[in-house]
């Protein structure tokens, strides 16, 4: 049997919210004009981000991990609140970020402590002058030079971020749906 990791836990979470989701939603064109409006900026700093990073080889300190340590966590909170806002009812927003704050707290605590052994001197460093979430206004570097660099389009796909696009916009062209449905 395949141990449930956090991964695996938000994962399956997430789908199996999925569907019931879609069955209560209510969405009118104001509710998933605004959900647009904060999930594809979630979309857009989560494939930065795994463009970006190289996972447990060395720390991705460019790009947007330059403004915050988690910018693929902020992304998935920006999609999160934008699905559950575009599904025009209060109580998946909240419900979201019930779980949001219950799972992804304690992933970011584990992932501090696995960075710290992996890279303890580099990360320290960074880790007292980049947030953990909320972005800096001002790009970091531990050089004190501007570096948004880094993004490559063949580590997007080696972190198969394309698939929390094709997640999202499957759940928008189901609210549209509904919404055109009612009409």
């Amino acid at each position: 049997m395949v141990p449930l990791t956090m991964r695996r836990l938000r994962l399956k979470t997430v789908w199996l919210a999925v569907f019931p989701f879609l069955w209560m939603a209510s969405p009118d064109m104001v509710s998933l004009l605004l959900g647009a409006g904060l999930a594809l900026p979630g979309l857009w700093i989560r494939g930065w981000s795994a463009g970006t990073i190289h996972k447990d080889k060395k720390i991705a300190m460019t790009g947007p991990y330059a403004l915050t340590r988690n910018p693929l966590y902020l992304g998935s909170f920006c999609i999160g609140l934008g699905v559950a806002l575009a599904g025009g009812q209060g109580f998946w927003f909240l419900a979201f970020l019930a779980f949001y704050i219950a799972i992804y707290s304690k992933t970011m605590e584990r992932e501090v402590r696995h960075l710290t052994e992996l890279f303890p001197d580099v990360y320290s460093e960074y880790a007292s002058s980049v947030p953990m979430f909320f972005p800096r206004i001002t790009v970091w570097s531990s050089r004190n030079e501007m570096d948004f660099g880094g993004f490559c389009w063949s580590q997007y796909h080696r972190n198969k971020e394309w698939e929390a696009s094709v997640g999202v916009i499957s759940v928008f062209m189901v609210l549209c749906a509904k919404v055109l449905w009612a009409l």
